[in-house]
């Protein structure tokens, strides 16, 4: 599934489904990986089954369940072109956001 044209609800879904096939994938019941990740059984069973969770809890099942380097590629900038390599090292720089001038 192509997260492109879905909705946010639908992407939340989608991971959830993701997580469960790779717990069920690896023999672990909902109570083990929720002991692993150090959770409660009701939060494990919330992302599963509609992907409602708190971003801490998501990186917890990943890291529970061996999928930490999936995250590696998740965010990071693509550079294309040189004048996108420059503008990317430009932002890398800069600490704070210019300030809004008040009238």
């Amino acid at each position: 599934m192509t997260f492109r044209l879905s909705t946010p609800i639908e992407i939340l879904h989608a991971l959830g489904v993701r997580l469960r096939e790779q717990r069920l994938a690896q023999s672990l019941t909902q109570r083990e990986l929720a002991q692993m990740a150090g959770l409660s059984l009701g939060a494990l069973r919330k992302l599963e089954s509609d992907g409602q969770c708190s971003l801490e809890t998501l990186v917890r099942v990943v890291q529970a369940l061996g999928l930490l380097d999936e995250l590696d590629d998740l965010f990071v900038l693509k550079r294309q072109s040189i004048a996108q390599m420059a503008q990317v090292d430009l932002v890398s720089r800069r600490q704070r956001a210019p300030r809004k001038k008040t009238s």
